[in-house]
């Protein structure tokens, strides 16, 4: 058969039969992840948020005050409000009672106009009708009218009609359900994710009391979460680590038009900006036109201020955004009718009303805070006029550094091994420790797509340094250079150099400092490349293990442990709360004087274990951690950027208190901690 008649065969048998229709809610269990991102960790929490997201609209409407979250010991979580209750009644569209509507009909709910919602976070209505099809089981109960109602499902497909089984006193609603082990990966919920995230909607929904209880082990544990303060609290919530610039936080909420609009701020005496928006309860990771409006009118009215009580003069410039934005923590939470998100993640808010709303109601309110709050006021405009004059110095700094030939590839760091590709696409940069490992990952690298970038010693902890001090540091001024995406307000992602950037430093405490300390320098001032998949770590081998011909790298403990089994390696008895090196260590002394060998009945194991980079020769290198076929690297993302925040806040900030409290808490959980 040609390739003519092959392709005319192919047309004709592509038809209408071909065509498939899925009903109900098959679309959801055929793919899972158009609904709620992935099937993993996140996909199976999220299930846990959309059942919630119910709750809380309820209490956003005003007609709920208690929510309690339960995880229950066979795998099932359930979730109680004493809301109105989801009503129960026959829907005349599809003659059916209104709660199987909505637990089986996609795009069905009170949030579409219809006055069963002013505002909501469930725009797009698909929330419970997803758990629904991706539980193995759930049931619904109301309590409406005096009655309690009930209906179970299995996998989406309703068991038996609603019916009343019982008397009911008040309202609510409860949804008891089972992720379907057929769907998800994982069905183990962490308690520490809803935690978060509960905590973070108690402090959107101010008066309304949340409690979690935790029924899966013996030592069942409650937990609840009530701010009286709402986003004001939040905000000293986020300040709890930071010495703060003034003592009042700032707080307003009013409707325009429409349109609430809350907002809380307070200044640290910090470099970074912690700024939070959201729509309707969900937090818009991308901002839009609410936070738009906020800094502009941040930024005039702190201008307005200063300039009436003579902080600037006429001849001065004004302060900068970026000015006003240095140490500043704000909430903006807005509640809108009809949001316009930008596509299924709400990442992003468009209503442009929004930003007109936001402006007037802040400005006002900010204005006159600032007149009644004159040592406040004064404090703020201290930090911003500071952050002005290292502005200037900062852009001294870096135009002499940055210049545009540097950025065209004419004046890249000597120290820098490029490559030959031209296509960032094609590259990838290793940073890689001393150079000494420098000198060996150059050699052993594929020179057409893989730079090498050695860096000497310890770059500065920018957690506690402005861009001006930054950049009068030669490591990390050779890596922005290296990077080519510029810095600071003219940072742009589409420069960057290398698609592909790779921290590899030693397997010892200095090495993982190193690697904290890069970690500290992406996430604060190129947070771009993170999220967008940039950022790697490289992941070398811990030991060489040899037994004759044969060679194996090995990357972990746990794989030592099953190589010694293989090689029958049991001449000699861990201590307990010993090392794994120092066990074979000692086992090696004790059987030959020798500090790498360990015998056995059935010849000899050399085993090394390496502590640096430099320890392995090129070719080891590129066969280990630079081959792109066998090599292992790690992703480095950002799941939680308000908690990533605060961990870099403890470990890297100037606060020592928080930091010896963190190393406290977590010290039992430290593992491999000679590596």
């Amino acid at each position: 058969m040609t390739l003519k008649e092959a392709k005319k065969k192919a047309i004709q048998a592509y038809s209408a039969e071909q065509i498939t229709v899925l009903e109900g809610l098959e679309p959801v269990r055929k793919r899972p992840g158009m609904y709620i991102g992935n099937t993993a960790k996140e996909g199976l929490h999220h299930l846990v948020w959309e059942v919630i997201d119910n709750s809380i609209d309820e209490a956003m409407a005003g007609f709920c005050n208690r929510i309690e979250i339960t995880l229950l010991s066979d795998g099932m979580v359930s979730v109680t409000d004493n809301g109105r209750g989801i009503p129960v009644d026959i829907h005349k569209g599809t003659k059916t009672s209104a709660l199987e509507v909505v637990l089986t009909k996609l795009h069905a709910g009170g949030k579409f106009g219809q006055g069963g919602y002013k505002v909501s976070g469930g725009l797009h209505g698909v929330g419970v009708s997803v758990v629904n099809a991706l539980a193995e089981y759930l049931r619904a109960e109301v309590r409406r009218e005096g009655k309690l109602w009930a209906q179970e499902y299995k996998r989406g497909q309703p068991l038996k009609k609603v019916r009343a089984v019982g008397k009911a006193t008040g309202t609510g609603t409860t949804i008891t359900f089972k992720p379907d082990k057929e769907v998800f990966t994982t069905l183990e919920f962490d308690l520490a994710t809803i935690y978060d995230h509960i905590r973070q909607q108690a402090y959107l929904t101010k008066g309304v009391t949340i409690t979690i209880n935790d029924e899966r082990a013996e030592d069942k544990s409650a937990y609840t979460f009530y701010f009286e303060g709402g986003i004001a609290s939040y905000v000293r919530h986020l300040n709890r680590w930071h010495e703060t610039k003034h003592g009042n936080v700032f707080y307003t909420e009013k409707e325009f038009e429409g349109i609430n609009v809350e907002v809380a701020l307070q200044y640290i005496d910090d470099y970074k900006e912690t700024l939070y928006t959201f729509a309707n309860n969900i937090f818009t990771t991308e901002g839009g036109s609410h936070l738009v409006g906020f800094r502009a009118a941040l930024t005039r009215t702190l201008n307005n201020y200063a300039r009436e009580k003579g902080y600037l003069k006429e001849k001065d410039d004004n302060l900068q955004g970026e000015d006003t934005r240095e140490g500043l923590t704000a909430i903006v939470s807005v509640k809108v009718k009809e949001p316009q998100f930008e596509g299924q993640t709400k990442a992003k808010l468009g209503n442009d009303e929004v930003r007109p709303a936001v402006d007037a109601v802040f400005s006002e309110a900010f204005a006159a805070w600032l007149e009644e709050h004159p040592r406040d006021a004064e404090a703020m405009l201290g930090k911003c006029l500071l952050a002005a004059q290292a502005r200037k110095a900062a852009r001294a700094a870096r135009d002499t550094v940055l210049r545009k030939g540097a950025l065209d590839g004419f004046a890249l760091p000597g120290k820098l091994a490029d490559c030959s590709a031209k296509d960032p696409k094609d590259s990838e940069l290793y940073i890689v420790e001393g150079d000494s490992a420098g000198g060996s990952a150059k050699q052993g690298r594929d020179r057409r797509f893989q730079a090498i970038l050695p860096l000497r010693g310890k770059i500065l902890n920018v957690e506690r340094a402005r861009i001006d001090k930054m950049l009068a540091n030669n490591e990390v001024k050779s890596l922005v250079i290296a990077l080519g995406t510029n810095i600071g307000e003219m940072f742009n992602i589409e420069d960057l150099r290398y698609d592909r950037i790779i921290i590899m430093t030693d397997a010892d405490v200095d090495g993982a400092h190193i690697r904290t300390l890069l970690l500290t320098l992406f996430f604060r001032y190129f947070p771009d490349i993170i999220t967008q998949g940039h950022l790697y770590i490289a992941q070398p081998p811990l030991y060489r293990v040899e037994k004759g011909r044969e060679v194996n790298y090995v990357y972990s403990d746990a794989e030592l442990e099953q190589l010694k089994k293989k090689f029958q390696v049991s001449s000699f008895q861990p201590k307990a709360g010993q090392p794994l090196a120092d066990r074979f260590q000692e086992a090696a002394n004790q059987a030959e004087g020798d500090e790498t060998v360990v015998t056995e009945a059935h010849g000899r194991v050399n085993i090394q274990r390496y502590k640096g980079l430099g320890e392995m020769n090129p070719q080891q290198l590129w066969e280990t951690t630079m081959d792109p076929v066998r090599r292992m690297m790690k992703q480095v993302m950002v799941e939680d950027a308000e908690k990533a925040n605060e961990v870099f806040d403890i470990l890297m900030g100037a606060e020592v208190a928080p930091r010896k409290k963190f190393i406290q808490t977590h010290a039992k959980d430290v593992k491999n901690l000679d590596i």
